[in-house]
């Protein structure tokens, strides 16, 4: 798994790629969470790149959600694989984080106007 962020006027942008599993679920939420904290209004995880997210990720998104939740931040995600929206689907995650078919749609929503949509 590799992580890379962008800031985006107020929100940050943090695109992952690879697995994301028991093996570095933990890395994932601290690598997260981190960008959360530099985020003003809202982090905007990008997942085109992650071709299998096991449960233990799904846990650390969960944790880093319901931080943003508590600080008034918007934790959104966006251009799942079909694999991953599949997974997301039937562990209802699909319900309970905002989502984008695009990266470019939630920076829309999102970022208005940071001049990276």
């Amino acid at each position: 798994m590799t992580l890379s962020e962008q800031r985006l006027g107020d929100a940050v942008l943090v695109g992952a790629s690879g697995r994301i599993d028991l093996s570095n679920a933990d890395a994932f939420k601290d690598a997260l969470s981190a960008s959360l904290s530099k985020a003003k209004t809202a982090l905007i995880l990008d997942l085109s790149g992650v071709d299998y997210i096991s449960s233990a990720g799904l846990r650390s998104l969960m944790i880093v959600f319901k931080a943003g939740k508590a600080e008034g931040k918007t934790f959104a995600i966006a251009a799942l694989q079909p694999l991953l929206l599949e997974i997301f689907t039937i562990s209802r995650f699909n319900l309970v984080f905002p989502m984008f078919d695009t990266v470019r749609a939630a920076v829309e929503k999102l970022a208005p106007g940071s001049n990276a949509s």
